[in-house]
């Protein structure tokens, strides 16, 4: 008990403090002053009445919101004892091959410089700046050669990193209930099971309507969609996170999702967010990095080349070059596994006002934000409270190494002979899975189907629901894989997932199958 209320005491010291540095703090505090010329305001009780203009005026769920957006993302507590690093990562063997990957990307990015005879970061001549200015809404056009770079890695070669991952202690086999997993990954991390699962994702059971099914075309919008509006509208009324987030665990409509985001993630368009973003772009015209060449590359290999993200080629250049040189995103290095590499200005080796930082899919989220400050301040807080876990080696319940070890558990558990057959004939299914889970299913599920799916990982704050429909994908096509001969037949039935339909997959898989 007394080490609860420790634990909590110092998890609200730590919000207070970092509250402190906020614009929210300040924006308190000059209302707080501005409050004691108002005549209600009584000197004798002071407090309480400003405790009450707080509340009247809105500014009480302003706070109440920034402490919610604050817990959302802050991390387990430790213990007193335990050293800084265990905030990271708890797991000395996952920081281990953590420091290892970034060893080898880091490497592979000084060879690439090496070999082409271009630095990290220059400044760009003043041409050079007029010229990306005049073209800022329009980089779509632009051709640069880019022929020479080479992604600096693929997904495969992560994935070969997680396989090789092993627990020291248990080197020996002696670990004997994790001997029979058959899977990839050979860590023994606690993962959950469906009984968990279901517990976990109550909301999606059979029971509760459901954007995604009760929406359909044959059922009446009065029994369900009419109702789960009106309430969305109040929520927004209201204002308020926790509530916002309960909601989309339904589902959100799509002509209240683009708010009740930003309401979750507690953004919200200030001038001085206009602002940054501004000086962001300021910095990309100012400065030139080699990263700039593979955001182009990545862009013009992917999403120019999709038939729902080509429009939006424009947007995705713009946020994210500003995303490569937003250092406020070091902050969240504070609870991952991974450390930021950095380049410095080419002759200001080691000067760290001239230091530039490479923090680690925006595509989807340009359908929701036309306004790219936004827009940008929506893709950064999705990085920082979720996807930076689908790129760095951790222990987490949402990292990739324990989504993939779910997606197997799962699919070993409850569907033995289709995972017995694809691991015989050498197609095991995380070699399939796998970049699914890692891009969070952007690129392959049609658009409103991933925006159901992200409503619910906001929802619910986890991203292990990108396990349990890799797996339901698996069930749902176990018939054709049944059939197959090889991993190429394997990836062929799985080609195509542009039209399954998200939520009735999550349904059937988690209520319907015998535990």
């Amino acid at each position: 008990m007394l080490q609860e209320e420790s634990d909590l005491s110092l998890i609200i010291a730590q919000i207070v403090q970092k509250l402190k540095g906020s614009n929210l703090y300040s924006q308190l505090e000059r209302q707080a002053w501005a409050s004691l010329q108002r005549p209600e305001i009584k000197l004798e009780s002071l407090k309480e009445d400003i405790k009450r203009f707080f509340k009247t005026s809105g500014w009480e769920k302003k706070l109440q919101n920034a402490v919610y957006s604050e817990l959302s993302v802050f991390p387990s507590p430790r213990h007193p004892a335990a050293p800084p690093e265990h905030l990271k990562e708890p797991l000395a063997y996952m920081r281990k091959a953590q420091g290892s990957w970034e060893k080898r990307i880091l490497k592979s990015l000084n060879s690439m410089c090496t070999e082409l005879s271009i630095p990290l970061a220059r400044k760009r001549p003043v041409g050079e700046q007029k010229e990306l200015l005049s073209k800022w809404n329009e980089m779509g056009t632009d051709e640069p050669d880019l022929s020479l770079f080479r992604p600096v890695y693929a997904p495969k070669d992560f994935l070969e990193v997680l396989i090789n991952l092993r627990n020291p202690n248990y080197e020996n086999g002696d670990y004997l209930s994790f001997r029979t997993h058959l899977g990839l990954i050979q860590v023994p991390l606690k993962v959950k099971d469906i009984p968990e699962l279901k517990e976990l994702f109550v909301e999606l059971g059979l029971t509760t309507g459901q954007l995604g099914i009760d929406d359909a075309t044959q059922v009446p919008p009065e029994l369900f969609e009419n109702e789960h509006v009106r309430i969305g509208q109040k929520v927004l009324a209201e204002q308020d996170s926790a509530a916002a987030q309960q909601y989309v665990r339904q589902g959100s409509p799509t002509a209240l999702r683009a708010e009740l985001w930003a309401l979750i993630l507690n953004i919200s368009s200030q001038p001085e967010d206009i602002l940054y973003y501004e000086q962001l772009k300021t910095n990309v015209i100012q400065h030139d990095l080699l990263v700039d060449s593979l955001i182009y590359k990545d862009v013009k290999l992917t999403a120019s080349n999709d038939d729902y993200y080509f429009v939006f080629e424009d947007y995705l250049y713009q946020v994210l070059l500003c995303f490569s040189r937003d250092t406020s995103v070091l902050g969240h290095f504070a609870y991952n596994s991974a450390s930021p590499p950095k380049s410095y200005i080419r002759g200001k080796l080691g000067i760290e006002e001239y230091a530039v930082f490479y923090p680690p899919n925006v595509a989807p989220l340009c359908f929701l934000y036309h306004e790219p400050s936004k827009l940008y301040q929506i893709f950064r807080e999705m990085y920082v409270r979720f996807f930076f876990r689908l790129h760095s080696i951790s222990s987490h319940p949402s990292g990739i190494v324990s989504l993939c070890l779910l997606f197997e558990t799962l699919l070993q558990t409850h569907l033995p002979q289709l995972f017995y057959h694809l691991r015989e004939i050498g197609a095991q299914p995380l070699r399939i899975s796998f970049k699914w889970m890692v891009r969070a299913f952007s690129g392959y599920l049609a658009t409103d189907q991933l925006l159901l799916l992200w409503d619910r990982i906001l929802g619910y704050n986890s991203l292990e629901l990108l396990a349990v429909l890799a797996a339901a994908v698996f069930a749902f096509r176990a018939v054709n894989l049944m059939e197959v001969t090889s991993l190429a037949a394997a990836e062929a039935v799985l080609a195509d997932l542009s039209t399954l339909k998200v939520m009735p997959l999550l349904q059937i898989f988690l209520f319907a199958t015998v535990t």
